[in-house]
């Protein structure tokens, strides 16, 4: 019935904005979800925290009640003069926020940065590769995205969702798919179903290689998912590398391999020059 009632007062305050579907919005109406994401954060009243995509602000207002400052990146014109008006000490930034340099953000005074967001479902992936990006001013990221996604990124191997997002995600952080979120909690309601996951950028990256390469050696492995590693990486921008030398066996598939075993393959291919 709480929810019920939250659609029904969050469709009369939209009726004059509807979601877009362009825009891949699906407006999160319920408080007790949005508590959640903002609890997973651990909030101080000095934290910076930038909210991606506050819509109307349903997030934005209950963050406000518990930080001192909140920065908002928000791409769609529409709701910009609500928020504005309804949210006076919101720093507001009209951007699409893949497209930002967060280390650069005038508005953030301390680092590293909380990141929150009820994200357009069809961004999930660019706003997961941006955040690893960013990582070095990121300490933590809570986002609402769909089911499927956020099973990959704590997938484990040898699974049909073990994949690019776990080793990347297990490389670079601890993740934790946190909580199953119900389809009803959203206007308009989606078609698919969505968590919350919690990412934490706490792990220290192997100082032997380097990032950009290891992303790209992950992506090569997982190319060709149902052949091996060989042929997988003698169909992308390692094929010239020779890895006749590599302890690696390069017969297996890719979802047989750990974390430890990307690393081993991309010193090899830097110590080759491959790539």
């Amino acid at each position: 019935m709480f929810i019920f009632k939250n659609v029904i007062k969050f469709e009369h305050e939209m009726k004059n904005i509807k979601p877009l579907k362009r825009f891949g919005q699906n407006y999160l109406t319920d408080k007790n979800t949005i508590l959640k994401m903002i609890d997973v954060l651990n909030l101080n009243p000095d934290d910076s925290v930038v909210e991606l995509g506050p819509g109307k602000g349903s997030i934005t207002e209950e963050l406000l009640n518990k930080l001192k400052q909140l920065t908002a990146i928000e791409i769609d014109t529409r709701v910009i003069k609500d928020l504005t008006n309804k949210f006076p000490n919101l720093n507001l930034i009209q951007n699409d926020f893949t497209k930002i340099n967060f280390a650069t953000l005038k508005s953030i005074k301390n680092f590293p940065i909380k990141v929150i967001g009820n994200i357009p479902f069809n961004l999930t992936g660019e706003v997961l590769f941006k955040s690893i990006y960013e990582k070095d001013v990121i300490s933590d990221v809570v986002l609402l995205m769909p089911y499927d996604i956020a099973k990959r990124i704590v997938a484990q191997k040898k699974t049909k969702e073990y994949g690019i997002l776990t080793i990347l995600f297990t490389y670079f952080s601890t993740a934790k798919l946190v909580y199953k979120v119900s389809r009803n909690v959203f206007f308009p309601k989606p078609n698919i179903e969505s968590a919350i996951v919690h990412i934490k950028f706490d792990k220290k990256e192997n100082k032997n290689i380097d990032r950009e390469l290891f992303i790209k050696v992950v992506k090569a492995s997982f190319g060709n998912r149902r052949k091996t590693l060989k042929n997988s990486l003698s169909n992308s921008i390692f094929s010239n590398c020779d890895f006749s030398k590599i302890e690696l066996s390069l017969s297996k598939r890719a979802e047989e391999l750990n974390v430890n075993d990307f690393i081993k393959l991309t010193e090899y291919i830097q110590k080759n020059n491959a790539g």
